[in-house]
Protein backbone atom coordinates (compact mmCIF):
# COMPACT_ATOMS: atom_id res chain seq x y z
CA UNK A 1 0.00 0.00 0.00
CA UNK A 2 2.34 2.65 -1.34
CA UNK A 3 1.01 6.24 -1.34
CA UNK A 4 4.11 7.83 -2.83
CA UNK A 5 3.14 10.77 -5.06
CA UNK A 6 -0.38 10.71 -3.60
CA UNK A 7 -1.91 13.54 -1.59
CA UNK A 8 -4.22 12.60 1.26
CA UNK A 9 -6.37 14.88 3.40
CA UNK A 10 -7.62 13.67 6.77
CA UNK A 11 -10.19 15.82 8.55
CA UNK A 12 -10.34 15.84 12.33
CA UNK A 13 -6.70 14.78 12.34
CA UNK A 14 -5.36 17.06 15.04
CA UNK A 15 -5.55 14.28 17.61
CA UNK A 16 -6.89 10.80 18.31
CA UNK A 17 -7.87 8.39 15.57
CA UNK A 18 -7.58 11.03 12.85
CA UNK A 19 -3.98 11.70 13.81
CA UNK A 20 -3.26 7.96 13.72
CA UNK A 21 -4.63 7.89 10.17
CA UNK A 22 -2.53 10.88 9.12
CA UNK A 23 0.61 9.28 10.59
CA UNK A 24 -0.09 6.01 8.76
CA UNK A 25 -0.52 7.68 5.37
CA UNK A 26 2.66 9.70 5.92
CA UNK A 27 4.55 6.54 6.86
CA UNK A 28 3.43 5.01 3.56
CA UNK A 29 4.74 7.87 1.45
CA UNK A 30 1.78 10.24 1.13
CA UNK A 31 1.82 13.98 1.31
CA UNK A 32 -0.71 14.65 4.07
CA UNK A 33 -3.01 17.59 4.70
CA UNK A 34 -4.11 17.64 8.33
CA UNK A 35 -7.40 19.46 8.85
CA UNK A 36 -8.95 20.16 12.23
CA UNK A 37 -11.36 22.68 13.71
CA UNK A 38 -8.54 23.42 16.15
CA UNK A 39 -5.91 24.98 13.91
CA UNK A 40 -3.21 24.76 16.56
CA UNK A 41 -3.63 20.99 16.83
CA UNK A 42 -3.67 20.65 13.05
CA UNK A 43 -0.40 22.54 12.75
CA UNK A 44 1.19 20.58 15.58
CA UNK A 45 0.31 17.28 13.93
CA UNK A 46 1.57 18.48 10.55
CA UNK A 47 4.79 19.67 12.18
CA UNK A 48 5.32 16.26 13.76
CA UNK A 49 4.78 14.58 10.39
CA UNK A 50 7.23 16.98 8.75
CA UNK A 51 9.83 16.22 11.41
CA UNK A 52 9.45 12.53 10.60
CA UNK A 53 10.31 13.27 6.97
CA UNK A 54 6.83 13.57 5.45
CA UNK A 55 5.43 16.41 3.40
CA UNK A 56 2.57 17.82 5.47
CA UNK A 57 0.27 20.82 5.78
CA UNK A 58 -1.86 21.76 8.78
CA UNK A 59 -5.09 23.71 8.31
CA UNK A 60 -7.87 24.87 10.60
CA UNK A 61 -11.39 24.47 9.23
CA UNK A 62 -14.93 23.69 10.32
CA UNK A 63 -15.94 20.83 8.02
CA UNK A 64 -19.58 21.93 8.18
CA UNK A 65 -18.73 25.25 6.53
CA UNK A 66 -18.88 25.16 2.74
CA UNK A 67 -16.71 28.27 2.42
CA UNK A 68 -14.09 26.83 4.77
CA UNK A 69 -14.14 23.56 2.86
CA UNK A 70 -13.59 25.25 -0.50
CA UNK A 71 -10.77 27.37 0.92
CA UNK A 72 -9.01 24.43 2.55
CA UNK A 73 -9.17 22.26 -0.58
CA UNK A 74 -7.83 25.14 -2.65
CA UNK A 75 -4.89 25.54 -0.27
CA UNK A 76 -4.17 21.81 -0.35
CA UNK A 77 -4.14 21.67 -4.14
CA UNK A 78 -2.04 24.84 -4.33
CA UNK A 79 0.50 23.33 -1.94
CA UNK A 80 0.74 19.80 -3.32
CA UNK A 81 -0.47 20.20 -6.90
CA UNK A 82 -3.18 17.53 -6.69
CA UNK A 83 -5.49 15.64 -4.35
CA UNK A 84 -6.04 11.88 -4.42
CA UNK A 85 -7.66 10.71 -1.18
CA UNK A 86 -10.13 12.29 1.23
CA UNK A 87 -10.71 10.75 4.66
CA UNK A 88 -13.80 12.32 6.23
CA UNK A 89 -12.89 11.53 9.83
CA UNK A 90 -14.07 14.71 11.59
CA UNK A 91 -17.18 14.23 13.65
CA UNK A 92 -19.06 14.91 16.86
CA UNK A 93 -19.06 12.01 19.29
CA UNK A 94 -21.61 10.39 21.59
CA UNK A 95 -21.82 12.16 24.96
CA UNK A 96 -24.98 14.29 24.78
CA UNK A 97 -25.62 12.76 21.38
CA UNK A 98 -26.64 9.51 23.08
CA UNK A 99 -29.98 11.29 23.48
CA UNK A 100 -32.70 11.41 20.84
CA UNK A 101 -35.90 13.20 21.85
CA UNK A 102 -34.23 15.03 24.73
CA UNK A 103 -31.51 16.48 22.51
CA UNK A 104 -32.23 20.11 21.61
CA UNK A 105 -33.00 20.67 17.94
CA UNK A 106 -30.05 23.05 17.55
CA UNK A 107 -27.75 20.25 18.73
CA UNK A 108 -29.37 17.84 16.26
CA UNK A 109 -28.67 20.31 13.48
CA UNK A 110 -25.05 20.76 14.50
CA UNK A 111 -24.57 16.99 14.73
CA UNK A 112 -25.98 16.38 11.26
CA UNK A 113 -24.10 19.37 9.84
CA UNK A 114 -20.77 17.94 11.01
CA UNK A 115 -21.26 14.17 10.76
CA UNK A 116 -23.24 14.03 7.52
CA UNK A 117 -23.09 17.30 5.62
CA UNK A 118 -19.40 17.75 6.48
CA UNK A 119 -18.61 14.53 4.60
CA UNK A 120 -20.89 15.63 1.77
CA UNK A 121 -19.20 19.02 1.42
CA UNK A 122 -15.67 17.64 1.42
CA UNK A 123 -16.63 14.96 -1.08
CA UNK A 124 -18.47 17.41 -3.32
CA UNK A 125 -15.67 19.96 -3.50
CA UNK A 126 -12.88 17.39 -3.73
CA UNK A 127 -14.60 15.56 -6.58
CA UNK A 128 -13.16 17.66 -9.45
CA UNK A 129 -9.64 17.08 -8.12
CA UNK A 130 -10.10 13.35 -7.50
CA UNK A 131 -11.67 12.66 -10.90
CA UNK A 132 -9.44 10.71 -13.24
CA UNK A 133 -6.83 10.04 -10.55
CA UNK A 134 -8.22 6.77 -9.16
CA UNK A 135 -9.44 8.92 -6.32
CA UNK A 136 -10.80 7.52 -3.08
CA UNK A 137 -13.06 8.88 -0.36
CA UNK A 138 -13.39 7.19 3.01
CA UNK A 139 -16.05 8.22 5.52
CA UNK A 140 -15.71 7.54 9.24
CA UNK A 141 -18.89 5.81 10.31
CA UNK A 142 -19.46 3.73 13.45
CA UNK A 143 -20.77 0.33 14.43
CA UNK A 144 -23.35 2.24 16.47
CA UNK A 145 -25.04 2.98 13.12
CA UNK A 146 -26.74 -0.41 13.62
CA UNK A 147 -27.29 -0.06 17.38
CA UNK A 148 -29.80 2.77 17.77
CA UNK A 149 -27.76 4.73 20.32
CA UNK A 150 -29.43 8.12 20.14
CA UNK A 151 -28.81 10.90 17.66
CA UNK A 152 -25.21 9.84 17.08
CA UNK A 153 -26.35 6.50 15.66
CA UNK A 154 -28.84 8.26 13.40
CA UNK A 155 -26.10 10.50 12.01
CA UNK A 156 -23.82 7.54 11.30
CA UNK A 157 -26.60 5.52 9.68
CA UNK A 158 -27.25 8.53 7.45
CA UNK A 159 -23.53 8.62 6.65
CA UNK A 160 -23.66 4.98 5.54
CA UNK A 161 -26.45 5.92 3.15
CA UNK A 162 -24.52 8.94 1.91
CA UNK A 163 -21.52 6.70 1.26
CA UNK A 164 -23.53 4.41 -1.02
CA UNK A 165 -25.18 7.35 -2.79
CA UNK A 166 -21.89 9.14 -3.47
CA UNK A 167 -20.31 5.90 -4.69
CA UNK A 168 -23.01 5.65 -7.35
CA UNK A 169 -22.72 9.30 -8.37
CA UNK A 170 -18.92 9.43 -8.45
CA UNK A 171 -18.27 6.08 -10.14
CA UNK A 172 -18.11 7.51 -13.66
CA UNK A 173 -15.31 9.82 -12.48
CA UNK A 174 -13.29 6.82 -11.32
CA UNK A 175 -13.74 7.78 -7.66
CA UNK A 176 -14.50 5.11 -5.08
CA UNK A 177 -16.41 5.97 -1.90
CA UNK A 178 -16.43 3.67 1.11
CA UNK A 179 -16.83 3.93 4.88
CA UNK A 180 -15.16 2.36 7.88
CA UNK A 181 -17.34 1.65 10.92
CA UNK A 182 -15.21 1.15 14.04
CA UNK A 183 -16.48 -0.31 17.26
CA UNK A 184 -15.28 0.95 20.62
CA UNK A 185 -11.74 2.14 20.09
CA UNK A 186 -9.77 3.53 22.98
CA UNK A 187 -9.47 7.19 22.11
CA UNK A 188 -10.08 10.39 24.05
CA UNK A 189 -13.41 10.93 22.29
CA UNK A 190 -14.62 7.40 23.04
CA UNK A 191 -13.55 7.55 26.68
CA UNK A 192 -15.38 10.84 27.16
CA UNK A 193 -18.48 9.87 25.19
CA UNK A 194 -19.27 6.42 26.57
CA UNK A 195 -20.56 5.61 30.04
CA UNK A 196 -19.05 2.68 31.92
CA UNK A 197 -22.34 0.84 31.40
CA UNK A 198 -22.13 1.33 27.64
CA UNK A 199 -18.50 0.26 27.56
CA UNK A 200 -19.40 -2.93 29.43
CA UNK A 201 -22.24 -3.59 26.97
CA UNK A 202 -19.87 -3.17 24.04
CA UNK A 203 -17.31 -5.53 25.50
CA UNK A 204 -19.99 -8.11 26.24
CA UNK A 205 -21.27 -7.86 22.67
CA UNK A 206 -17.88 -8.18 20.98
CA UNK A 207 -16.62 -11.64 20.15
CA UNK A 208 -13.03 -10.34 20.28
CA UNK A 209 -12.61 -9.75 24.00
CA UNK A 210 -10.36 -6.75 24.12
CA UNK A 211 -10.65 -3.01 23.67
CA UNK A 212 -9.90 -1.74 20.18
CA UNK A 213 -6.94 0.58 19.56
CA UNK A 214 -6.46 3.15 16.78
CA UNK A 215 -3.85 0.88 15.22
CA UNK A 216 -6.59 -1.73 14.71
CA UNK A 217 -8.22 0.58 12.16
CA UNK A 218 -5.17 1.80 10.29
CA UNK A 219 -4.58 -1.14 7.94
CA UNK A 220 -8.24 -1.20 6.87
CA UNK A 221 -8.14 2.54 6.18
CA UNK A 222 -4.99 2.21 4.08
CA UNK A 223 -6.46 -0.75 2.19
CA UNK A 224 -9.75 1.00 1.38
CA UNK A 225 -7.90 4.08 0.12
CA UNK A 226 -5.38 2.15 -1.98
CA UNK A 227 -5.44 0.46 -5.35
CA UNK A 228 -5.54 -2.90 -3.59
CA UNK A 229 -9.25 -2.33 -2.98
CA UNK A 230 -10.01 -1.17 -6.52
CA UNK A 231 -13.11 -3.40 -6.74
CA UNK A 232 -14.55 -2.27 -3.38
CA UNK A 233 -17.06 0.55 -3.73
CA UNK A 234 -20.06 1.86 -1.83
CA UNK A 235 -19.36 -0.36 1.18
CA UNK A 236 -19.35 0.21 4.92
CA UNK A 237 -16.67 -1.96 6.52
CA UNK A 238 -17.22 -2.82 10.18
CA UNK A 239 -14.04 -3.06 12.26
CA UNK A 240 -15.58 -3.71 15.63
CA UNK A 241 -14.25 -6.90 17.18
CA UNK A 242 -17.10 -8.93 15.72
CA UNK A 243 -20.00 -6.93 17.16
CA UNK A 244 -22.05 -7.45 14.00
CA UNK A 245 -22.07 -11.25 14.47
CA UNK A 246 -22.67 -11.25 18.22
CA UNK A 247 -25.10 -13.84 19.60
Amino acid sequence: MDFTNRTVVVTGAGAGIGRAYAEAFAAHGAAVAVVDIDETRARETAQALSESGASALGLGADVASEDATREAISKIVDRFGHLDVVVNNAGLHLGIYNETTELPVEEWRRLLDVNVLGALLWSKHARPHLAGRDGAILNQSSNSSTMGVGAYSVSKLALNGLTASLAREFADDGIRVNAIAPGFVESDAAREGLSETHKAMVMQGQITKRVGQPRDLVDTVLFLCSGQSAFVNGQTWFVDGGWQVRL
